[in-house]
């Protein structure tokens, strides 16, 4: 037993199917972060994911086959763009992915450092995040870090603060994960901005104006555009079609980022 490299055990435990591992396997690891676009709240539709290539880290720190809702971070979790982002990779990819979904809805950036909690959930989001990815790395490599956040942070006094705060967290995520600064891509996604909203939308394209500059500031954020997309009826959560969209948007990103000279 001790010579064989890989051994997966599929295990019924609660009614939910895990992976059990002897040894690590070479997983590409991507971390998803942010608030509630990127835990998806679309209506969940007959969308298929390859469960036995894709997997996620699920709230018990355990592989399992992935499917939908990926993240759990509320009841209200669904339909997201973390599946259609892993099967738009999964051609081109030589090993196993791994999501890591650690998005809370609802959250600020002010949530996003150690020892900070979420009032609304009661939960420390940066420190889960960081909990949730070390465990991951046990069974691979972190390939890129995927953001989508900034609907609760459109007020003028935080838009202003939102690039430092930004580039602070992702300081702390390299450092607090071991990742070399600027090593792997850091793919942002804009936030909706729709017809017919009147002026409430003005505070999320000031965000869209950060995320922007943020990615000519830096080498390996880039930034995802949200034009063309639809919302599900709030004028700020994406339907399922256009998170299915949006995920492909961020693969094509991080494969243009990967192919560059």
């Amino acid at each position: 037993m001790k010579n064989i490299v890989l051994l997966f055990l599929v295990v019924l435990s609660g009614g939910t199917l895990t992976y059990s591992q002897e040894k690590p396997d070479n997983f590409d690891l991507y971390l998803l972060i942010g608030q509630s676009n990127m835990a998806g709240r679309g209506v969940p539709d007959d969308y298929v994911l390859n469960g036995d290539s894709i997997l996620v880290l699920n709230a018990g720190r355990q592989w399992q086959p992935a499917r939908e809702p990926i993240h759990f971070d509320k009841p209200a979790a669904g339909t997201g763009l973390a599946a259609s982002f892993a099967m738009t990779l999964l051609p081109s990819s030589r090993n196993r992915i791994g999501l890591i979904p650690c998005a809370i809805g609802g959250t600020s950036i002010s949530a996003w450092k150690a020892g900070a909690i979420d009032p609304a959930t009661g939960k420390r989001p940066y420190d889960e995040a960081i909990a949730h990815a070390t465990e991951a790395l046990r069974s691979g490599k972190i390939k890129a870090i995927l953001w989508h956040q900034g609907e609760s942070d459109t007020q003028p006094q935080r838009t202003t603060t939102y690039r430092t705060d930004f580039e602070k967290l992702m300081e702390n995520l390299h450092h607090d994960l071991g990742i070399t600064p600027g090593s792997i891509p850091v793919i942002v996604g804009e936030l909706g901005i729709f017809p017919h909203e009147g002026n409430h939308h003005e505070g999320r394209r000031k965000i869209n104006e950060v995320l922007h500059e943020l990615a000519c500031r830096h080498s390996y954020i880039t930034c995802v555009s949200s034009a063309g997309l639809n919302h599900v009826g709030d004028y700020t959560h994406f339907d399922t079609a256009s998170l299915r969209e949006l995920g492909r948007r961020y693969a094509e990103a991080l494969t243009r980022y990967t192919t560059k000279p």
